[in-house]
């Protein structure tokens, strides 16, 4: 069964910290591309971070330097480490699995999770 199961959402202060978690199906696990995706309301849903299986990453520039997406192979899990936070991170985050030149161009993913919330106060 396809299943991306997302974790760790919640409210935080500006300049804090969360960190999100993706539990993924093993067959989803197994796709060459995984990554985070957000979307504030109102707004179009924007990606933050891919990882290839080997571990190559990408970020989106509003990121950098605050986010790290990381995989752990023996759980199935996706993770995205938050900090630095700051009001406009707020959203729904989404994880999701595709092809490998998903990772590059943040296009191509087939399969999504629900979603877990963040909301970022100043």
């Amino acid at each position: 069964q396809v299943q991306l199961v997302e974790s760790g959402g919640g409210s935080v202060q500006a300049g804090g910290s969360l960190r999100l978690s993706c539990e993924a199906s093993l067959y989803v696990y197994s796709m060459n591309c995984m990554g985070w995706f957000r979307q504030a309301p109102g707004k179009e849903r924007e990606g933050v971070a891919t990882i290839k299986r080997d571990g190559n990453t990408r970020y989106a520039d509003s990121v950098k330097g605050r986010f790290t997406i990381s995989q752990a192979n023996a759980k199935n899990t996706l993770y995205l480490q938050m900090n630095s936070l700051k009001s406009e991170d707020t959203g729904m985050y989404y994880c999701a699995a595709g092809p490998r030149s998903s990772c590059d161009t943040f296009y191509g993913f087939g399969y999504w999770g629900q979603g877990t919330q963040v909301t970022v106060s100043s």
